[in-house]
Protein backbone atom coordinates (compact mmCIF):
# COMPACT_ATOMS: atom_id res chain seq x y z
CA UNK A 1 0.00 0.00 0.00
CA UNK A 2 0.96 3.41 -0.86
CA UNK A 3 2.96 4.96 2.28
CA UNK A 4 0.69 8.19 1.32
CA UNK A 5 -2.65 6.83 1.16
CA UNK A 6 -2.09 5.28 4.85
CA UNK A 7 -2.24 9.07 6.18
CA UNK A 8 -4.79 10.02 4.70
CA UNK A 9 -9.00 10.08 4.84
CA UNK A 10 -11.43 8.36 2.69
CA UNK A 11 -12.91 12.04 1.85
CA UNK A 12 -8.51 13.60 1.28
CA UNK A 13 -8.31 10.45 -1.03
CA UNK A 14 -11.69 10.34 -3.04
CA UNK A 15 -10.79 13.75 -4.47
CA UNK A 16 -7.18 13.14 -5.27
CA UNK A 17 -5.67 11.88 -8.93
CA UNK A 18 -4.84 8.27 -8.16
CA UNK A 19 -1.74 9.13 -11.01
CA UNK A 20 0.14 12.51 -10.03
CA UNK A 21 -1.38 12.95 -6.78
CA UNK A 22 -3.17 16.29 -7.35
CA UNK A 23 -5.60 17.05 -5.24
CA UNK A 24 -9.08 19.08 -5.94
CA UNK A 25 -11.78 20.28 -3.88
CA UNK A 26 -14.67 19.00 -5.72
CA UNK A 27 -15.37 15.31 -7.85
CA UNK A 28 -15.67 17.26 -11.59
CA UNK A 29 -12.65 18.66 -11.33
CA UNK A 30 -11.05 15.64 -10.62
CA UNK A 31 -12.85 14.38 -13.83
CA UNK A 32 -12.37 17.45 -15.79
CA UNK A 33 -8.40 17.10 -14.55
CA UNK A 34 -8.26 13.12 -15.75
CA UNK A 35 -10.22 14.11 -19.27
CA UNK A 36 -7.15 16.54 -20.27
CA UNK A 37 -4.39 14.80 -18.33
CA UNK A 38 -4.47 11.32 -20.37
CA UNK A 39 -2.58 9.88 -17.65
CA UNK A 40 -1.89 5.65 -17.62
CA UNK A 41 0.70 2.86 -16.97
CA UNK A 42 3.14 4.36 -19.97
CA UNK A 43 4.50 6.75 -17.73
CA UNK A 44 7.49 7.57 -16.06
CA UNK A 45 6.65 5.97 -12.55
CA UNK A 46 8.31 6.58 -9.01
CA UNK A 47 9.45 3.72 -7.41
CA UNK A 48 8.78 4.75 -4.25
CA UNK A 49 5.37 6.19 -4.21
CA UNK A 50 4.26 5.26 -7.05
CA UNK A 51 3.39 8.67 -8.50
CA UNK A 52 2.98 9.23 -12.43
CA UNK A 53 5.45 11.74 -14.23
CA UNK A 54 4.97 13.02 -17.42
CA UNK A 55 8.91 12.57 -18.17
CA UNK A 56 11.85 10.94 -17.10
CA UNK A 57 12.80 14.42 -16.05
CA UNK A 58 10.09 15.43 -14.35
CA UNK A 59 10.94 12.05 -12.32
CA UNK A 60 14.60 13.11 -11.75
CA UNK A 61 13.33 16.29 -10.09
CA UNK A 62 11.07 14.53 -8.12
CA UNK A 63 13.81 12.45 -6.98
CA UNK A 64 16.49 14.16 -6.84
CA UNK A 65 15.79 17.50 -8.30
CA UNK A 66 16.40 20.90 -5.94
CA UNK A 67 12.57 20.11 -3.91
CA UNK A 68 12.69 16.49 -3.85
CA UNK A 69 9.94 14.55 -2.20
CA UNK A 70 12.04 13.99 1.04
CA UNK A 71 11.11 10.11 1.90
CA UNK A 72 11.59 8.92 -1.96
CA UNK A 73 15.21 10.57 -2.34
CA UNK A 74 16.15 8.69 0.58
CA UNK A 75 15.38 5.52 -0.70
CA UNK A 76 16.94 6.69 -4.20
CA UNK A 77 19.98 7.73 -3.06
CA UNK A 78 20.31 4.13 -1.48
CA UNK A 79 19.09 1.76 -4.17
CA UNK A 80 17.85 4.20 -7.27
CA UNK A 81 19.78 4.06 -10.40
CA UNK A 82 20.46 7.17 -11.72
CA UNK A 83 20.12 5.97 -15.38
CA UNK A 84 16.80 4.41 -15.86
CA UNK A 85 15.59 6.13 -12.47
CA UNK A 86 14.10 2.02 -11.10
CA UNK A 87 14.34 1.37 -7.70
CA UNK A 88 16.42 -1.87 -6.64
CA UNK A 89 16.32 -3.97 -4.13
CA UNK A 90 19.49 -3.18 -2.12
CA UNK A 91 22.22 -1.08 -2.04
CA UNK A 92 24.42 -4.09 -3.39
CA UNK A 93 21.89 -4.82 -6.24
CA UNK A 94 21.27 -0.98 -7.11
CA UNK A 95 25.56 -1.38 -7.65
CA UNK A 96 25.39 -4.45 -10.00
CA UNK A 97 22.67 -3.37 -11.98
CA UNK A 98 24.11 0.30 -12.59
CA UNK A 99 27.46 -1.14 -13.64
CA UNK A 100 25.05 -3.09 -16.27
CA UNK A 101 22.67 -0.33 -16.88
CA UNK A 102 25.76 2.56 -18.20
CA UNK A 103 27.08 2.26 -21.76
CA UNK A 104 30.32 2.89 -22.88
CA UNK A 105 31.56 5.36 -24.85
CA UNK A 106 31.42 4.45 -28.95
CA UNK A 107 33.99 7.19 -29.89
CA UNK A 108 37.37 5.03 -29.38
CA UNK A 109 38.51 2.80 -32.42
CA UNK A 110 35.93 4.38 -34.79
CA UNK A 111 38.31 6.05 -37.27
CA UNK A 112 39.83 2.45 -37.68
CA UNK A 113 36.33 0.95 -37.61
CA UNK A 114 35.44 2.43 -40.47
CA UNK A 115 38.21 2.49 -42.48
CA UNK A 116 38.10 -1.36 -41.96
CA UNK A 117 34.60 -1.03 -43.42
CA UNK A 118 35.84 0.97 -46.25
CA UNK A 119 33.20 3.85 -45.63
CA UNK A 120 35.41 6.58 -45.85
CA UNK A 121 35.01 6.44 -49.67
CA UNK A 122 32.65 3.80 -50.74
CA UNK A 123 28.85 4.26 -50.07
CA UNK A 124 26.98 0.86 -49.61
CA UNK A 125 23.61 -0.52 -47.94
CA UNK A 126 24.51 -4.12 -47.63
CA UNK A 127 23.56 -5.50 -44.88
CA UNK A 128 24.38 -9.21 -44.87
CA UNK A 129 22.87 -10.94 -41.53
CA UNK A 130 20.96 -13.80 -41.51
CA UNK A 131 17.29 -11.36 -41.14
CA UNK A 132 17.10 -8.31 -41.89
CA UNK A 133 17.30 -5.32 -39.55
CA UNK A 134 13.56 -4.17 -38.20
CA UNK A 135 14.47 -0.66 -36.69
CA UNK A 136 17.79 0.95 -37.87
CA UNK A 137 18.85 4.70 -37.13
CA UNK A 138 19.93 7.60 -39.48
CA UNK A 139 21.77 10.66 -38.73
CA UNK A 140 23.07 13.35 -40.34
CA UNK A 141 25.62 16.08 -40.67
CA UNK A 142 25.30 19.28 -42.35
CA UNK A 143 27.65 21.78 -43.72
CA UNK A 144 26.39 25.71 -44.82
CA UNK A 145 24.78 27.02 -48.07
CA UNK A 146 23.47 31.02 -48.35
CA UNK A 147 25.33 33.59 -48.06
CA UNK A 148 26.84 33.75 -44.73
CA UNK A 149 26.83 29.79 -44.42
CA UNK A 150 23.62 29.27 -42.21
CA UNK A 151 21.28 26.89 -44.15
CA UNK A 152 21.76 23.39 -43.85
CA UNK A 153 22.66 21.23 -46.16
CA UNK A 154 23.55 17.42 -45.63
CA UNK A 155 26.72 16.52 -46.36
CA UNK A 156 27.29 13.13 -44.76
CA UNK A 157 24.66 10.67 -43.52
CA UNK A 158 24.56 7.24 -41.46
CA UNK A 159 22.88 4.32 -41.07
CA UNK A 160 22.86 1.57 -38.12
CA UNK A 161 21.03 -1.24 -36.87
CA UNK A 162 20.20 -2.46 -33.52
CA UNK A 163 23.54 -4.10 -32.99
CA UNK A 164 25.78 -0.50 -33.72
CA UNK A 165 26.54 -2.12 -37.22
CA UNK A 166 27.15 0.27 -40.24
CA UNK A 167 24.46 -0.38 -42.70
CA UNK A 168 25.13 2.65 -44.46
CA UNK A 169 27.67 5.34 -44.66
CA UNK A 170 28.19 8.25 -47.44
CA UNK A 171 29.13 11.99 -47.82
CA UNK A 172 26.77 13.23 -49.57
CA UNK A 173 27.56 16.07 -52.17
CA UNK A 174 24.91 19.05 -51.62
CA UNK A 175 22.80 20.51 -54.87
CA UNK A 176 23.82 23.75 -53.79
CA UNK A 177 26.95 25.72 -53.17
CA UNK A 178 28.81 25.18 -49.99
CA UNK A 179 29.94 28.27 -48.35
CA UNK A 180 31.12 26.75 -44.77
CA UNK A 181 31.87 23.26 -43.67
CA UNK A 182 31.67 23.99 -39.98
CA UNK A 183 34.71 21.78 -40.06
CA UNK A 184 35.36 22.13 -36.18
CA UNK A 185 32.16 20.15 -35.73
CA UNK A 186 31.67 18.17 -38.90
CA UNK A 187 35.32 17.10 -39.78
CA UNK A 188 34.22 17.73 -43.37
CA UNK A 189 36.58 19.02 -45.67
CA UNK A 190 35.77 20.09 -49.31
CA UNK A 191 37.60 17.19 -50.91
CA UNK A 192 35.47 14.79 -49.23
CA UNK A 193 32.30 16.17 -50.88
CA UNK A 194 34.68 16.31 -54.38
CA UNK A 195 33.18 13.19 -55.60
CA UNK A 196 30.75 12.39 -53.25
CA UNK A 197 27.60 10.63 -53.43
CA UNK A 198 24.82 13.00 -55.41
CA UNK A 199 22.05 14.31 -52.96
CA UNK A 200 19.24 12.42 -55.03
CA UNK A 201 20.73 9.12 -55.54
CA UNK A 202 21.40 8.65 -51.67
CA UNK A 203 18.15 10.03 -51.06
CA UNK A 204 17.17 7.03 -53.57
CA UNK A 205 19.14 4.57 -51.67
CA UNK A 206 17.97 5.69 -48.11
CA UNK A 207 14.60 5.25 -49.04
CA UNK A 208 14.48 1.94 -51.01
CA UNK A 209 16.43 0.39 -48.24
CA UNK A 210 13.48 2.18 -45.27
CA UNK A 211 10.46 0.68 -47.41
CA UNK A 212 11.88 -2.41 -48.13
CA UNK A 213 10.00 -3.12 -51.00
CA UNK A 214 7.04 -2.01 -49.76
CA UNK A 215 4.88 0.47 -51.16
CA UNK A 216 4.76 4.12 -48.76
CA UNK A 217 0.96 3.87 -48.66
CA UNK A 218 1.10 0.40 -47.60
CA UNK A 219 3.80 0.92 -44.69
CA UNK A 220 2.45 0.35 -41.13
CA UNK A 221 4.15 -0.57 -37.90
CA UNK A 222 2.85 -3.98 -36.92
CA UNK A 223 2.66 -6.35 -40.09
CA UNK A 224 4.83 -4.76 -43.17
CA UNK A 225 7.96 -5.13 -44.51
CA UNK A 226 8.87 -1.02 -43.96
CA UNK A 227 11.50 -0.69 -41.21
CA UNK A 228 10.73 1.45 -38.45
CA UNK A 229 13.86 4.59 -38.39
CA UNK A 230 14.86 6.00 -35.09
CA UNK A 231 16.74 9.42 -34.82
CA UNK A 232 17.12 12.60 -32.95
CA UNK A 233 15.47 15.84 -34.99
CA UNK A 234 14.36 13.41 -37.89
CA UNK A 235 12.11 16.16 -39.12
CA UNK A 236 15.36 18.10 -39.91
CA UNK A 237 17.70 15.20 -41.37
CA UNK A 238 14.29 13.83 -43.28
CA UNK A 239 13.92 17.33 -44.81
CA UNK A 240 17.60 17.89 -45.79
CA UNK A 241 17.07 14.62 -47.56
CA UNK A 242 14.46 15.18 -49.41
CA UNK A 243 12.78 12.44 -48.27
CA UNK A 244 8.88 11.28 -46.90
CA UNK A 245 8.78 8.84 -44.46
CA UNK A 246 5.52 7.94 -42.79
CA UNK A 247 5.15 9.26 -39.25
CA UNK A 248 4.33 5.99 -37.29
CA UNK A 249 7.19 4.56 -38.60
CA UNK A 250 9.60 7.50 -36.69
CA UNK A 251 10.62 7.33 -33.34
CA UNK A 252 12.23 10.45 -32.72
CA UNK A 253 14.15 10.87 -28.98
CA UNK A 254 13.85 14.45 -29.64
CA UNK A 255 10.00 14.51 -29.77
CA UNK A 256 9.29 11.84 -27.41
CA UNK A 257 7.55 12.88 -24.58
CA UNK A 258 8.86 10.72 -21.52
CA UNK A 259 12.27 11.89 -22.92
CA UNK A 260 11.65 15.72 -22.65
CA UNK A 261 11.73 18.76 -20.60
CA UNK A 262 9.43 19.42 -18.29
CA UNK A 263 8.30 22.34 -20.41
CA UNK A 264 7.66 20.23 -23.04
CA UNK A 265 10.71 21.47 -25.79
CA UNK A 266 13.58 18.64 -26.75
CA UNK A 267 16.33 18.02 -24.97
CA UNK A 268 19.87 17.92 -26.94
CA UNK A 269 20.94 14.42 -27.46
CA UNK A 270 24.46 15.00 -26.08
CA UNK A 271 22.00 15.96 -22.27
CA UNK A 272 20.55 12.46 -23.31
CA UNK A 273 23.28 10.15 -23.74
CA UNK A 274 24.63 11.68 -20.87
CA UNK A 275 21.46 11.22 -18.31
CA UNK A 276 20.24 8.14 -19.33
CA UNK A 277 23.31 6.20 -21.13
CA UNK A 278 26.18 7.65 -18.32
CA UNK A 279 28.77 8.98 -21.30
CA UNK A 280 29.53 11.58 -23.74
CA UNK A 281 29.15 12.24 -26.91
CA UNK A 282 30.15 15.93 -29.36
CA UNK A 283 33.38 16.16 -27.94
CA UNK A 284 35.04 17.37 -30.21
CA UNK A 285 34.43 16.36 -34.20
CA UNK A 286 30.98 14.63 -34.51
CA UNK A 287 30.36 12.07 -36.02
CA UNK A 288 26.88 10.47 -37.30
CA UNK A 289 27.87 7.25 -36.28
CA UNK A 290 27.91 7.78 -32.55
CA UNK A 291 24.71 9.85 -33.14
CA UNK A 292 23.07 6.46 -34.41
CA UNK A 293 23.94 4.44 -31.71
CA UNK A 294 23.00 6.81 -29.09
CA UNK A 295 19.35 7.32 -30.39
CA UNK A 296 19.22 3.11 -30.76
CA UNK A 297 20.37 2.48 -27.68
CA UNK A 298 17.66 5.50 -25.92
CA UNK A 299 15.18 3.69 -28.14
CA UNK A 300 16.00 0.75 -26.98
CA UNK A 301 16.32 1.53 -23.39
CA UNK A 302 12.49 2.99 -23.96
CA UNK A 303 11.03 -0.35 -25.83
CA UNK A 304 12.06 -2.29 -23.09
CA UNK A 305 10.54 -0.42 -20.45
CA UNK A 306 7.85 -2.97 -18.49
CA UNK A 307 4.54 -1.65 -18.97
CA UNK A 308 1.21 -2.89 -18.01
CA UNK A 309 -0.44 -4.20 -21.04
CA UNK A 310 -3.67 -3.05 -21.97
CA UNK A 311 -6.17 -4.06 -24.46
CA UNK A 312 -6.32 -0.84 -26.64
CA UNK A 313 -3.60 1.32 -25.37
CA UNK A 314 -4.38 4.65 -27.04
CA UNK A 315 -6.91 7.35 -26.89
CA UNK A 316 -7.63 6.96 -30.52
CA UNK A 317 -8.75 3.48 -30.47
CA UNK A 318 -12.49 3.18 -31.18
CA UNK A 319 -12.49 0.80 -28.38
CA UNK A 320 -11.57 3.30 -25.58
CA UNK A 321 -14.31 4.50 -23.07
CA UNK A 322 -11.65 7.49 -22.15
CA UNK A 323 -12.13 9.02 -25.75
CA UNK A 324 -15.61 8.72 -25.74
CA UNK A 325 -18.65 9.95 -24.91
CA UNK A 326 -18.33 7.31 -22.02
CA UNK A 327 -16.56 9.84 -20.49
CA UNK A 328 -19.77 11.34 -19.07
CA UNK A 329 -20.01 13.41 -15.68
CA UNK A 330 -22.40 11.44 -13.89
CA UNK A 331 -20.99 8.21 -14.41
CA UNK A 332 -17.29 9.04 -13.93
CA UNK A 333 -18.21 11.13 -10.77
CA UNK A 334 -19.51 7.23 -9.38
CA UNK A 335 -15.69 6.07 -10.07
CA UNK A 336 -13.10 5.88 -7.85
CA UNK A 337 -9.59 7.53 -8.65
CA UNK A 338 -8.19 4.50 -9.44
CA UNK A 339 -11.07 3.40 -11.56
CA UNK A 340 -10.67 6.94 -13.34
CA UNK A 341 -6.97 5.92 -14.14
CA UNK A 342 -7.87 2.54 -15.01
CA UNK A 343 -9.99 4.01 -17.97
CA UNK A 344 -7.54 6.56 -18.85
CA UNK A 345 -4.84 6.36 -21.81
CA UNK A 346 -1.54 8.15 -23.12
CA UNK A 347 -2.35 10.82 -25.32
CA UNK A 348 1.09 9.33 -27.26
CA UNK A 349 2.41 6.07 -28.67
CA UNK A 350 4.38 4.25 -25.83
CA UNK A 351 7.43 2.44 -28.07
CA UNK A 352 7.36 -0.35 -25.37
CA UNK A 353 4.31 -1.12 -27.47
CA UNK A 354 7.02 -2.04 -30.47
CA UNK A 355 8.09 -5.21 -28.47
CA UNK A 356 4.49 -6.49 -29.14
CA UNK A 357 4.67 -6.00 -32.61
Amino acid sequence: MDYRSSMESPETQRNKCAACYRQFNKMEHLVEHMKISYHSGHEPTCGVCKKHCRSFESLREHLIGPLPKQECKNIFSLRGCRFCMMILESPNARRIHQERCQFSSVSAGLTTRMAALGLRDKAMIDYTSSRSPKMVALSCKMVGGGSDGSLDLCARVCITDESDNVVFHTYVKPSMVVTNYRYETTGIRPENLRDAMPLKYAQRKIQEFLCNGEPMWKIRPRGGKGRILVGHGLDHDLDRLQLEYPSSMIRDTAKYPPLMKTSKLSNSLKYLTQAYLGYDIHVGIQDPYEDCVATMRLYTRMRYQKHKIEAYPLPADVQNRSNQVAWRQSEVERMSPNEMLSISRSDYYCWCLDSLA
